[in-house]
């Protein structure tokens, strides 16, 4: 099965590319990424590659309400899936991360849930953390900002 990391990848990649469609499946878990520009140039208001797992037939491509600005001053580290957001690895462990804390890339910010599987999600960038955009238990969507950073 594919990490969120390289889903993400394989976005980045067929975003902007000639590339029309990608499709991976493995053990009954399917995902295709289809670009809808393909071969044009990107615009300042590009469209978003659309995402299907097909398990659940969820489409992942991001809304205009879930995506934020980035300023030079933050980064927003954004979800890299659809699923359920947990700050903690369980209910009686302490959050992974606190407004004000240091976070470092491969820091663990919190996890999301799909499908019974859990998935860490990290930082990606080293700064503290300045805000906390989602409450525990909140289902959250690709794409969707879930913590500032200042980066460091």
């Amino acid at each position: 099965m594919l990490s969120s990391k390289e889903i993400i990848e394989m976005i980045k990649y067929v975003d902007g590319s000639t590339v029309d469609e990608v499709h991976y499946e493995h053990d009954g878990f399917v995902v295709k990424v289809k670009n809808q520009n393909p071969g044009e140039q990107q615009e300042a208001k590009a469209q978003v590659p659309t995402v299907v797992a097909e398990r659940g037939q969820e489409d992942l491509t991001p809304t205009p309400e879930t995506e934020q600005q980035e300023t030079t001053e933050t980064h927003t580290v954004k979800a890299p899936m659809v699923g359920m957001f947990y700050s903690s690895p369980s209910p009686d462990d302490p959050a992974f991360i606190q407004v004000g804390d240091t976070v470092k890339e491969e820091t663990v910010v919190c996890c999301l849930e799909a499908m019974k599987m859990f998935n860490d999600v990290q930082a990606d960038v080293n700064g503290e953390i300045t805000d906390i955009l989602v409450e525990n238990g909140d289902l959250v969507e690709f794409g969707q900002p879930l913590f500032t950073v200042k980066p460091a």
